[in-house]
């Protein structure tokens, strides 16, 4: 499926924010907003969270959300190319709008209404840190599945990948960027895009490809090292690429077989990130919980499991159901880490 631009990105818990927190002291400006009592009025309502939670319902803004995102709902409801279509039936003035654009059916609304609307969320603090390195994450994920793919000769695959970052999210950080006095990077990425379509075997596609990762690579260097490393919120951040990872697994899996290609491939390199930013940070989760670090390493280790390689296999390894078990794991352990952080944090 071709992936065209998109105008935002939230992406908190796959980068989603929650809208409420357990354990925290997050407020929402949404209490003195004319439109608090009408969540689902046309005009967008700002709301500003300080950190993210859990136990609270996670919302996609269908009117600004990438595929990436738009694929949780494609996948929960097993409807191919459904993100392709709420994309091009934009904008809503309210979720129900899915309904009476004829985009999905009432049943189909009924399951996802408390995860659809259409109000802007604008993050501080913690959440807008996580959502920034998550949206990076999700660059990263997708330069490493088109970098194997060049590796194999398969340009025309590779393409795609390499177009996702500047198409689907670069527009979307890019505030975030410049608030962080980041060089500019969308040039590189589009360099690198066309030089992969007009010229796939020259010389220069590998030194504009370490370039291009290197930009990403400098733009997660603006955030303070400590925070980094620390595994709080690396955790958050690794649990919003897995979530944008089992979307798109989701999305690829149509009647037991791999039936979008771009999907797996997103979904493999989000993982594959996933797996080395946790590797990063194995040690100090082994000394706050080591049960919590076996399990996560344990359950991260089979996940991988269901990319053996960068061009598809026939049937999938497992079922979207199966790898969601895992990557929920993961996410239920890595939440032990991170209340635990916010409890001391406290005191």
């Amino acid at each position: 499926m071709k992936k065209y631009r998109y105008v935002c990105l939230a992406v908190a818990a796959c980068v989603i924010v929650t809208l409420s927190s357990c354990n925290n002291g997050g407020t929402s400006t949404t209490e003195n907003s004319p439109a608090a009592s009408t969540p689902n009025s046309a005009s967008q309502t700002t709301e500003t969270v300080t950190h993210s939670g859990h136990g609270s319902k996670k919302q996609i803004n269908i009117n600004t959300a990438i595929l990436s995102e738009l694929d949780k709902f494609e996948a929960q409801l097993g409807v191919p190319a459904l993100s392709n279509k709420i994309q091009a039936n934009r904008p809503y003035a309210s979720p129900e709008e899915l309904v009476s654009k004829k985009v999905i059916t009432q049943a189909q609304f009924d399951q996802i209404k408390d995860q659809v609307t259409v109000q802007e969320v604008v993050l501080s603090g913690e959440a807008k840190d996580v959502d920034y390195m998550t949206k990076l994450g999700l660059m990263k994920g997708h330069l490493i599945v088109a970098q194997e793919l060049l590796d194999q000769n398969q340009p025309k695959q590779a393409e795609p990948h390499i177009g996702h970052p500047v198409e689907e999210i670069y527009v979307d950080v890019e505030d975030q960027l410049n608030d962080r006095k980041v060089k500019e990077f969308k040039t590189t990425l589009v360099s690198l895009q066309d030089l992969v379509k007009s010229k796939p075997k020259d010389a220069k596609v590998k030194t504009d490809f370490t370039t291009s990762m290197q930009a990403v690579d400098g733009a997660i260097a603006a955030l303070p090292e400590n925070q980094r490393t620390q595994p709080a919120f690396m955790l958050q951040v690794i649990n919003g690429l897995l979530d944008a990872a089992n979307s798109e697994y989701g999305a690829a899996v149509t009647d037991g077989k791999i039936s979008a290609a771009i999907e797996y491939q997103d979904s493999r390199g989000f993982v594959q990130y996933s797996n080395d930013l946790y590797k990063g940070i194995s040690s100090q989760v082994a000394k706050e919980n080591p049960e919590a670090d076996k399990t996560i390493q344990a359950s991260m280790a089979q996940l991988t499991k269901n990319w053996p390689t960068v061009i598809p296999p026939a049937k999938p390894v497992n079922s979207p159901e199966e790898v969601t078990k895992l990557v929920k794991t993961i996410e239920s352990e890595s939440q032990k880490i991170i209340d635990a952080s916010k409890t001391q944090a406290q005191q």
